[in-house]
């Protein structure tokens, strides 16, 4: 999440008026993410999340969005709820901007990881991918391969300024990974962003944590639920320092598998999806730094860390 178009008290007041939540009574822009504008919005008894969809959200994906969550919902799956205007819908516009209001969903992100927070992650994975088998609509994944090429023509000729041999880890890795990314592995609706910032649990003093729910399905689509695991694990399974964690590994993917077990195939393509999800976040994070708008009340995060990743996967399978 972050503020990359401001808004004034007024300009949230006249959108909400097509709402039947209340008067407006308090509003915070949120700093945090890097995608989209968000704000904290409170009206009447409630509190929701306003959202301006920036640049790399299509307008044509957001039904696929609001449908998702929804159907996510329905099963049990614990995530933020579109609002509908007076007219029933739920996607408006706001500054000539795609909108979206969804309720809050209390708790927070993880800044400390535990072993109790993996272990839930990975049973929340599985629920995920089981409870969306039927899911009837499609969003191809946009950031995959073709994806990938497209921002590595736009950065490539940059990177050297992040780090020096950053063009040929990306070249080479790009190159091996399009000449051997598995096809055809079990899948269907993945969220593709599982972080430690946008899966919710309580902060319970002294209680172990409990997970709360899941945010920010706006990199949501279709692809291999193995593919999403693998983003979890290089989200969840390294230290401050850019370390390997086997035991966070060990108890995700036991979680995991214990509600969907991995077929073969999944094991075999498990480390190229390892791999894959690495220097996917490399990819953006190095646009980002290298576009980023100094005006834009967010900061860009470090590409490094997902450069470390990719070179410890590319010498070590899990």
């Amino acid at each position: 999440m972050a503020v990359y178009t401001p808004l004034t008290r007024q300009d949230i007041e006249s959108f909400l008026a097509h709402y039947d939540i209340g008067a407006l009574t308090e509003f915070e822009g949120i700093a945090e993410g890097i995608e989209n504008t968000n704000y904290v919005v409170c009206a009447g008894d409630g509190k929701y999340i306003l959202t301006l969809f920036e640049k790399r959200v299509r307008i044509e994906d957001l039904p696929y969005f609001v449908a998702l969550m929804e159907w996510w919902n329905a099963r049990g799956i614990r995530c933020p709820q579109p609002v509908h205007m007076r007219n029933g819908r739920a996607l408006a516009a706001l500054k000539e901007k795609p909108a979206l209001v969804v309720s809050f969903l209390e708790g927070g992100g993880v800044e400390r990881i535990e072993l109790a927070h993996v272990a839930q992650l990975g049973k929340l994975a599985a629920d995920m991918h089981v409870a969306g088998m039927e899911f009837p609509h499609v969003r191809q994944n946009a950031l995959s391969l073709a994806g990938w090429e497209a921002i590595i023509d736009r950065i490539i000729d940059q990177v050297e300024e992040i780090e020096p041999g950053l063009r040929r880890l990306i070249n080479e890795e790009y190159n091996d990974l399009s000449e051997h990314w598995p096809q055809g592995l079990p899948g269907g609706p993945i969220h593709a962003d599982l972080f430690p910032d946008n899966v919710f649990f309580s902060k319970s003093f002294g209680k172990a944590p409990v997970l709360s729910g899941v945010i920010d399905f706006y990199f949501s689509c279709n692809d291999a639920w193995a593919y999403d695991l693998a983003i979890c694990v290089n989200a969840w399974c390294f230290d401050a320092r850019h370390r390997f964690v086997p035991e966070r590994a060990q108890a995700l993917m036991q979680a995991y598998t214990d509600q969907r077990p991995l077929t073969p195939e999944e094991e075999a393509a498990f480390p190229l999806l390892l791999r894959g999800a690495a220097l996917r976040f490399l990819l953006t994070r190095a646009h980002d730094w290298l576009h980023h708008d100094p005006q834009a009340l967010v900061t860009p995060k470090d590409p490094l860390e997902y450069a470390a990743k990719l070179r410890f996967f590319q010498k070590n399978g899990v």
